[in-house]
């Protein structure tokens, strides 16, 4: 073979090699780009698992965290419960809410000088002494009341967040008005307990939140006015019967409430000091686990008492009762009916053994008053103390002597017959 042969074959081979070497050295760059961006990938998934391993970490530690937060109290829990005597609504009262020219009903003027103490405290509670049967049943007040039903969203609105319905009236139109008032307390979402539409009901125990604090609520009456609860319905209305008022405040026990609230329709009409059957069944209820008792259906103020309990450990707790506050709303003419009170509640529940102590009792005295110089909206809830200091401040000509004169008497009755407030 020639010089230029060899030549020839020599330069091929060469050729072929880097041809060959080029190829090799892509194919470890494509291998290497691969492995690169699969690298990146996987990377990529484990970061995402180790975040989303994270995130269900931080949530399970966060629920946890709240759990916990609900078990252990980093700071004593100081709240407020007020409560208010009977609400009523005679005929005087519904027909003097009516507007002729919208045929319509409204309550809301009866509340606009006292609704702040209602919606300033963090629970407030009334008694619901009347049905809402609804307009079909016809519209009455005394003996047997059906109230326009708009007064449950009128006491929402003032403030209310809580009735109790177990009262000598809660029959007044039968057992279909039991479940009619329910119906519309529910509409205008205001919580009640004391009358049910079943058995489950009745044994469902109210607790409300308040701050924190599980507060639970049962209503109980003397009776129905002699109007009979049907036999097959006797979840209907919780009556005052030792047995039974134990085992509800046992079936509330097992909710493990921080305090348990009682409402008792007991007592005799007119009365402006509580009974023996009325103490003795304060003493009954204190002493199976009840720390507020909240009394009604005198229709005139009765006295509040704080207590010191002794439980059968040995330990104490604080107890309060107030026997009665008259009445809040109605138009009746015995002395003493149109004179109540806005209770207020200042209640500890502490950090270090949960322990419930009962701080304050405080009231604003009220009036119901009926202004005859009007022909519509007479009636209206007064603040005693407000139209007393308006009067002597000559801030307002609204407050008439004779007015004013009235309004000193009855807060003297008032702070008289209630009591002390306890400070």
């Amino acid at each position: 073979m020639s010089n230029k042969g060899k030549r020839f074959v020599f330069k091929q081979g060469r050729e072929y090699t880097i041809r060959r070497i080029a190829t090799i050295v892509i194919l470890l760059l494509i291998v290497f780009a691969l492995f690169k961006v699969l690298t990146k990938n996987k990377n990529e998934n484990i970061a995402k698992n180790d975040t989303n391993s994270n995130q269900a970490e931080n949530i399970f530690t966060a629920k946890n965290t709240t759990d916990d937060n609900k078990s252990v109290q980093n700071e004593d829990i100081t709240f407020t419960l007020a409560t208010t005597g009977d609400i009523m609504c005679h005929n005087t009262n519904f027909q003097d809410a009516y507007n002729s020219s919208t045929k319509s009903y409204d309550f809301s003027y009866y509340f606009t000088d006292i609704k702040q103490y209602l919606q300033e405290a963090d629970i407030t509670v009334g008694n619901l002494e009347t049905t809402l049967s609804g307009a079909k049943r016809g519209y009455s007040g005394y003996p047997t009341f059906n109230t326009p039903e708009i007064l449950a969203k009128n006491l929402k609105d003032a403030g209310f967040n809580l009735v109790t319905t177990a009262n000598n009236h809660c029959m007044d139109k039968g057992y279909s008005g039991i479940e009619s008032t329910i119906d519309f307390l529910d509409k205008a979402d205001l919580a009640h307990t004391g009358t049910f539409k079943s058995k489950k009901d009745q044994e469902t125990i109210l607790i409300k939140n308040v701050k924190g604090v599980n507060i639970a609520f049962l209503s109980f009456t003397y009776g129905t006015n002699g109007i009979a609860i049907p036999k097959d319905k006797s979840y209907a209305v919780n009556l005052i019967d030792k047995d039974f008022i134990k085992s509800q405040i046992e079936l509330a026990k097992k909710q493990n409430p921080d305090l348990i609230c009682v409402s008792m329709h007991w007592g005799i009409e007119y009365q402006t000091k509580a009974n023996k059957e009325q103490q003795n069944l304060a003493d009954f209820l204190f002493n199976n686990g009840v720390d507020v008792i909240l009394g009604n259906h005198s229709h005139v103020p009765q006295q509040m008492e704080k207590r010191t309990i002794k439980l059968d450990d040995g330990t104490t707790k604080d107890g309060f009762v107030i026997y009665s506050l008259g009445n809040f709303m109605a138009n009746q003419n015995k002395q003493y009916t149109n004179d109540s009170a806005i209770l207020k509640l200042q209640i500890t529940k502490h950090k270090d053994d949960g322990k419930i102590t009962i701080d304050k009792a405080t009231y604003t005295p009220t009036y119901m008053f009926k202004n005859t110089s009007k022909s519509t909206k007479k009636f209206k809830i007064l603040d005693i103390n407000s139209e007393i200091k308006k009067y002597e401040s000559k801030a307002s000509d609204a407050v008439s002597k004779s007015l004013y004169n009235t309004l000193v008497t009855e807060r003297k009755n008032i702070k008289r017959i209630i009591g002390d407030e306890i400070k």
